[in-house]
């Protein structure tokens, strides 16, 4: 692709790895973008759809024109796979933190769990975790968890369109969902467990879809960053 493509705007699948930041692999292909290819320093590139550094998988970023339908892409379905570890919880209800509560899993089986997942099909109301990016007063959530403070938030409508158990091996139990935006997944985990009378955090996160868009299509920030032709 030359330069006047990326300006004009395109879409490129990455998929993110793990430990990586979005905005670090949005920066490091700006960066490349820039000294390959030659686009200035203030052309446009974004990302549709955050990803925490412990998940892998599909982050659409778009560049130049294309930058203006980031929100009609961040509105789009979105399909996960993982695993949660069933009869613990963590404060960020993933490995960001330590096991702070450990549940008897000894009650649950094949049924309570095939049972459970009905619980969580449709329109939910959610609360989001509290090592989460929303503001609160100004602040974000992660921010008054570090530091320790109590703030009380508040739950929000989502949908589950689907949500379907693939693998069970207690304590992990692996998972495909389907749901719109604005899911916390970790926060389905912490409920997931709570509706069984015991815990459960997500230990295992990958973003497979959005909308039509498929990982499968999509590229590693390094091999993108190869691929790319400096122009002469």
């Amino acid at each position: 692709m030359t330069t006047e493509d990326f300006l004009e705007g395109q879409i490129i699948l990455i998929d993110k790895p793990l430990n990586w930041t979005s905005f670090q692999a949005v920066n490091k292909m700006k960066w490349a973008l820039i000294t390959k290819m030659g686009l200035p320093k203030k052309f446009k590139i974004g990302h549709a759809g955050t990803l925490d550094p412990l998940a892998t998988g599909l982050l659409l970023v778009c560049t130049g024109k294309f930058t203006k339908r980031i929100t009609e892409l961040q509105g789009q379905a979105k399909e996960y796979t993982g695993t949660f570890h069933i009869g613990a919880t963590t404060p960020s209800y993933d490995l960001e933190t330590e096991i702070d509560q450990t549940f008897p899993i000894e009650h649950i089986n094949e049924a309570l769990i095939t049972e459970t997942v009905k619980q969580f099909l449709g329109e939910i109301d959610q609360k989001p975790p509290i090592y989460s990016a929303i503001k609160k007063d100004g602040v974000r959530l992660y921010e008054h968890a570090r530091a320790g403070e109590t703030v009380e938030i508040a739950t929000r409508k989502t949908t589950i369109h689907e949500f379907e158990i693939t693998r069970i091996e207690l304590p992990e139990v692996d998972f495909r969902v389907v749901c719109s935006k604005g899911t916390y997944i970790r926060s389905l985990a912490f409920d997931f467990g709570k509706a069984m009378n015991s815990g459960s955090h997500l230990t295992a996160l990958r973003r497979t879809k959005i909308g039509d868009y498929n990982v499968t299509n999509g590229i590693n920030v390094e091999v993108f960053e190869q691929s790319l032709a400096p122009q002469l």
